[in-house]
């Protein structure tokens, strides 16, 4: 009994002594260790910084999938009041941390300096080269930082953050990490004599975008940029009787995780903070606009001599051709442009400018997203009739491509405009009635036509509705335009019953093709993509 008991108190006294070695080793010799660490974690945000909300997409299904969320990457920083020989720490950290032994030597010689970051985001050869060295005074840790799954499936859409040293804490930089920043970010906690006010978790934010769609456009435009040598391009896909946006990219593009590897001009998203001449697609509306005041019907005729001189300027078909007796039906179908001229004309300047207006030409979408532009239809301010004449196929003025998806979208909408959104959650709102439903029905069934008639999109037991435009690229320092084009497809399916509305844009393709040679075959593999996607049944005998 005695033996046991020994045996019993000798084994307390074994863990009470490696008890107090522990703490012993916890408060002496690691002490400045962890002393650092909570200063790491303090700057990386500590227990007042809430973490920060997710930002999620979405599928047809309504599944959530993570595009920016929260994760630990590992750090190297150094406590320099632990260094014996600041400069050679300095030297032999050089080559590791990526920074001049000078830029480092000024770091670490301070002897109460309790912490400096050397690197964020280490690789695991930095880790394991620090390790080696084992140099007393530098350790390896973690933080939180942000973290983008998708890469740059949708890097225009989501943007990307970065840690602020005055706020210490992740803040938004770029697109709806930006956007959504407030609710993103949440409420920092506080200390209030010896009460801690906790602090209030950061937001998840789901946006419309369907991760499915999104890759699908991003893999056919991409290949269709590398296919035509293009300098960029850019896509849409909007649902037009809520508005809703189910895709939205452009190229090139880049990845959040590293985003400083990324040109400046690079974060621009081209489907709001750029605008651009969109050519001929624009003569939907010129064509909606007569239909509406009734200045014009599908089957008005003109007489094309292939030209019309204005203003002391000669404009032309973009065949160069003269086609004679012509339907305005005739016109969207071969595209001409002394046709737009001539509905436009019949319409009036004024009722025409008022129609672009409510079309949502001339104000911003208020899609949500950061920075978005408005078009420009300044040059109709002027009231020259050559001015006049060319934006009545999309020339002389500029649009943002979200501009037109929606406004196309209106079309496909029996003529009531929606406002776009992109946050799930969201109810659609109605933002003006722009033409009847007879008027939006004749355009539609204009467009179906010169689908059918060009045959390139037409989608086998599907009505299509769709206008091509290749638009002259303007030349900013010598005035005029240049030999490059961009070209742009919108369109919408089934057209009798529409789901969807498409837009394709590729900029500066090599050798100026038409869009019927690059956007439209672009066009017609993503409708036929999203019609078995979502299992849309025909509508077409």
């Amino acid at each position: 009994m005695a033996f046991r008991i020994t045996i019993i108190f000798t084994g307390f006294g074994i863990a009470y002594a490696a008890l107090l070695f522990n703490i012993f080793n916890l408060q002496l010799q690691e002490g400045a260790y962890y002393a650092a660490r909570a200063e790491s974690q303090h700057r990386a945000g500590g227990a007042l910084q809430p973490p920060r909300g997710g930002v999620f997409i979405t599928d047809k299904n309504g599944a959530k999938i993570p595009a920016a969320i929260n994760r630990d990457y590992p750090l190297i920083f150094a406590v320099p009041k632990e260094l014996s020989d600041a400069a050679e720490a300095a030297e032999k950290l050089a080559g590791i941390v990526g920074k001049t032994s000078v830029e480092l030597a000024a770091m670490l010689a301070k002897p109460d300096d309790p912490y400096e970051s050397l690197v964020k985001r280490a690789t695991n050869e930095q880790i394991d080269a620090v390790r080696v060295l084992d140099l007393a005074g530098v350790y390896v840790d973690a933080e939180s930082g942000r973290f983008y799954p998708l890469g740059p499936l949708v890097s225009h859409v989501i943007g990307f953050s970065n840690f602020d040293d005055e706020e210490a804490r992740v803040v938004g930089r770029y697109g709806a990490e930006l956007a959504y920043n407030a609710r993103l970010a949440g409420t920092p906690g506080s200390v209030s004599g010896d009460a801690l006010v906790p602090y209030v978790q950061g937001e998840d934010v789901v946006l419309t975008i369907d991760r499915n769609i999104q890759s699908r456009a991003g893999e056919i435009l991409s290949a269709l940029i590398k296919e035509k040598n293009a300098r960029g391009g850019s896509f849409i896909v909007q649902e037009p009787k809520t508005g809703k946006i189910l895709a939205m990219g452009g190229f090139p593009d880049f990845d959040p995780n590293e985003y400083g590897k990324a040109e400046l001009r690079t974060f621009l998203n081209p489907t709001v903070q750029g605008v651009y001449e969109p050519g001929s697609v624009f003569k939907m509306f010129t064509m909606a606009a007569g239909l509406d005041t009734g200045a014009i019907t599908p089957e008005t005729t003109y007489y094309d001599s292939g030209s019309v001189t204005l203003n002391g300027r000669t404009i032309r078909n973009w065949d160069l051709k003269a086609h004679g007796k012509q339907t305005m039906t005739n016109v969207i179908e071969q595209s001409l442009n002394t046709g737009a001229i001539f509905a436009m004309q019949k319409t009036g300047y004024e009722q025409f400018y008022r129609y672009l207006i409510a079309f949502g030409f001339a104000e911003p979408t208020a899609l949500g997203l950061p920075g978005e532009l408005r078009g420009n239809l300044n040059n109709l301010k002027e009231g020259r009739d050559v001015n006049y004449a060319t934006a009545s196929f999309g020339q002389g003025i500029s649009v943002t491509a979200l501009e037109l998806v929606n406004a196309v979208s209106t079309i496909a909408n029996g003529g009531m405009r929606m406002r776009p959104y992109i946050l799930a959650g969201e109810s659609p709102k109605e933002a003006a009635r722009v033409i009847s439903e007879d008027s939006a029905r004749k355009v539609t069934q204009m467009m179906i036509s010169a689908v059918e008639k060009a045959e390139i999109a037409r989608i086998p037991r599907y009505a299509v509705a769709g206008k091509t435009g290749t638009a002259f690229i303007p030349d900013f320092k010598r005035g005029g335009y240049t030999e490059n084009v961009i070209n742009t497809y919108v369109g919408f399916a089934p057209a009798n019953d529409p789901q969807f509305t498409v837009l394709v844009r590729l900029d500066d393709p090599a050798g100026a093709p038409l869009a019927g040679l690059t956007v439209v075959p672009a066009f017609r593999e993503l409708a036929e993509f999203i019609l078995n996607y979502y299992n849309i049944p025909p509508d077409k005998p």
